[in-house]
Parts: structure tokens; C-alpha cells; sequence
């Protein structure tokens, strides 16, 4: 019975200072899948780790290799090759930073129509009941459609809100939803946490 999604408002005493922190950050150009760009450095916030691990009902620890801990500015003229994906992770989180009368939109969840999914598999024996060999696999096959919209449907929104929180499992099809800006200051600025389980 896994929890698949958790909101929290108001999550941080200071999320001005954070705010302000990422406003101060070097975003470095890259053409990645998504839109949007990520600080060059990382803010570690003391104690988030435990608040997270607690939040979720389990003991969590940074995934490597992930941007846990980076601020993501994403403006209305950026541009990406992919929509619909999921994390390689256990537990996503992204802390809403743009101000109140900037935010727009939202994390976005959708329902693959093919195979009325509206996640991937939890493990290669799900995948296979499916007809898939392997969750991977699934996975990567279903991803194949991340930009035709027509394969794809809204099932949900979380909307976008100054100093909300959003925890999510990786697996769920969701995309960071709209763009929109034209400067750091104005843009959909967010903070990013990627966990991976401290049990396995």
C-alpha cells in the first residue's frame, strides 16, 4: 500500500532566504530533455533529510547521481525534447519557490490511454502480468510516446504555490507542467530533492 503523493504548504520557515539563495545561483546553458536549467551549485538545508524521512514514514538518503539539493529555473521560452517521464529515484520532492503573483500551472500527472497506466510498474512481475519482460523495459517503452499528446491524459495538478512542497513517487507519469517568465526573477523557479531508500 505505497504512498504515492504528499503536499505540504508552508513548508519552510525561510523560504524567502532560500528564494534569494537560488536568485543568486549560476545557471549554466545545457540542452537537456527538459526545459529549464539547473544551479550549478547545490544548498544543503539543515535537517531536510530527516524532515523528508519523516514525512514519507521511512528513512531516506540523497540519490546519487541526481540534482538533490539544486534550484531549477525554467522560463516561458525554454524549450525541451521530452514531456511525460518519470525519476530515478525512490522519492521526489520540489519545493515551489517563484513568488505568489508569478505562479502558474503546476506538477502535472497523466494517464498513458494505451494502457490505461497512470504509472510505471512497480516491479518486473507487475510488468510481465502486463506483457512487458521487464519494469524497465515498460517503462521505456511507454516513454517513447513523452511528446505525442494524444497518447496522454491529465488525470491531475498540483498547482503551483509559493513555499508548497510536493513529494511524489518517481514512478507516477508526470511532467513539471507549464513554463513561464522571461527572467530568473519572474520565471518557475523550484527546488529539487531526489531520495533514495537508506534500507536497500
Amino acid at each position: 500500500m505505497p504512498t504515492s503523493l504528499i503536499i505540504v504548504d508552508d513548508f519552510l520557515d525561510n523560504a524567502h532566504e532560500l528564494r534569494e539563495a537560488g536568485l543568486r545561483m549560476h545557471y549554466p546553458p545545457v540542452q537537456g530533455n527538459f526545459p529549464g536549467r539547473n544551479s550549478a551549485q547545490a544548498v544543503s538545508l539543515q535537517g531536510l533529510d530527516q524532515e523528508i524521512s519523516r514525512l514519507v514514514g521511512e528513512p531516506l538518503v540523497p540519490a546519487p547521481g541526481q540534482a538533490h539539493g539544486k534550484f531549477r529555473i525554467t522560463l516561458a521560452s525554454d524549450v525541451g525534447k521530452a514531456k511525460v517521464h518519470v525519476d530515478a529515484s525512490h522519492w521526489s520532492g520540489i519545493l515551489y519557490l517563484s513568488q505568489p503573483q508569478h505562479c502558474r500551472g503546476g506538477t502535472e500527472f497523466f494517464r498513458h490511454v494505451p494502457t490505461n497506466t497512470d504509472r510505471g510498474a512497480y516491479n518486473d512481475a507487475e510488468a510481465q502480468s502486463m506483457g512487458y519482460p521487464s519494469a524497465k523495459q515498460m517503462m521505456a517503452d511507454i516513454l517513447e510516446d513523452t511528446v505525442d499528446d494524444s497518447r496522454w491524459e491529465l488525470t491531475m495538478r498540483v498547482p503551483m504555490r509559493f513555499n508548497r512542497l510536493v513529494l511524489l513517487r518517481p514512478w507516477l507519469w508526470h511532467t513539471a507542467g507549464e513554463n513561464f517568465g522571461s527572467t530568473l526573477q519572474d520565471g518557475r523557479l523550484i527546488y529539487l530533492m531526489f531520495y533514495a531508500s537508506a534500507r536497500s
